[in-house]
């Protein structure tokens, strides 16, 4: 009974939007099990060419005791990239595209195949849901974050998955203090790249926002699956892991971290619930400053997502 009230409440948390909202994710399996209108997943980006493979540092760099997805950011080590979330007991990935849990994404994929036909314009309209794999209509998934360069971002992640995820995986949440340390990289500029703003650096402050184009609302409709599929001139409002290469928070030898101002909000550890960053259509330049703690930790919609923290070996 517990867990169906809490279900709901986020539910009715994420249907009204995020109150902080401004106005104005390897890729997803293939095999799928979906209705007619189903949309094909954008095909990736590339991997921009400086972006880190997952290799080992250099011997003896001071990352050295962290794992090979993960960057030494002071005391910690902290995900290089946004989670992709897989399915830990076989390994599939989950559509970035829905909550990663079995009867909601089933439920709002048919719910908005429907609710798409009268909803938005003609242009919104014909953007179909994308697809659901086979395998996360028959069961629920265990949770494992991954972090890896190139794959499109799991969004639709609450503060209870995405501490569960990090958990799975070996890691945990980190705390709002380890994550803006991160996000400064060892010049402890206030944004990954530089000690100003500059538009374009990271994803961020995109001149669309997928509930405009999708609902003639930016408030409203924050669990349509199609929302991390709008695009604009330039490419999708969600880019793939690594996919804008000046967002580089660096830690000279130790390598970087991509992506901690924009693309999605992550998580951090907090018990009211928090989570940093900005995502692309945020309207806001606070670059490693931005922060959200409007929202308890079951909250989630497109937007939130989740990157992991690890205490230094």
């Amino acid at each position: 009974m517990r867990v169906a009230l809490v279900v709901v409440g986020a539910l009715a948390l994420a249907a009204s939007g995020c109150r902080e909202k401004d106005s104005g994710r390897p890729s997803p399996a293939t095999s799928a099990s979906a209705p007619a209108g189903s949309a094909s997943a954008p095909a990736l980006m590339p991997i921009p060419r400086d972006a880190p493979t997952a290799t080992p540092p250099p011997t003896g760099a001071p990352a050295a005791a962290c794992p090979p997805e993960m960057v030494r950011a002071g005391r910690v080590c902290v995900d290089r990239w946004e989670a992709q979330l897989i399915d830990k007991s076989s390994g599939q990935a989950l559509s970035p595209y829905y909550p990663p849990s079995r009867a909601l994404a089933v439920r709002l994929r048919d719910q908005w195949d429907k609710e798409r036909l009268t909803t938005g314009g003609p242009e919104a309209q014909a953007i179909g849901v994308p697809a659901l794999p086979a395998w996360q209509t028959q069961r629920e998934p265990e949770l494992l974050a991954v972090s890896r360069p190139g794959a499109v971002p799991n969004g639709y992640v609450s503060g209870v998955q995405a501490d569960r995820a990090c958990k799975a995986a070996g890691k945990r949440l980190c705390t709002n203090a380890e994550w803006v340390t991160a996000c400064e990289g060892a010049a402890r500029r206030p944004f990954p790249y530089g000690d100003k703003y500059r538009q374009g650096a990271c994803n961020i402050f995109r001149a669309k926002h997928p509930a405009s184009v999708l609902h003639d609302n930016p408030s409203v409709g924050h669990l349509d699956p199609r929302l991390n599929l709008v695009r604009d001139a330039s490419g999708p409002l969600l880019r793939p892991t690594g996919g804008t290469p000046e967002c580089k928070s660096d830690w000279g030898d130790a390598g970087a971290a991509w992506d901690m101002n924009g693309n999605l909000d992550e998580w951090v550890e907090d018990e009211k619930g928090r989570f940093n960053g900005g995502f692309f259509s945020r309207s806001k330049k606070d670059g490693c400053a931005s922060t959200v703690g409007a929202h308890p930790k079951a909250y989630f919609d497109y937007s939130t997502g989740v990157r992991c923290c690890r205490d230094a070996g």
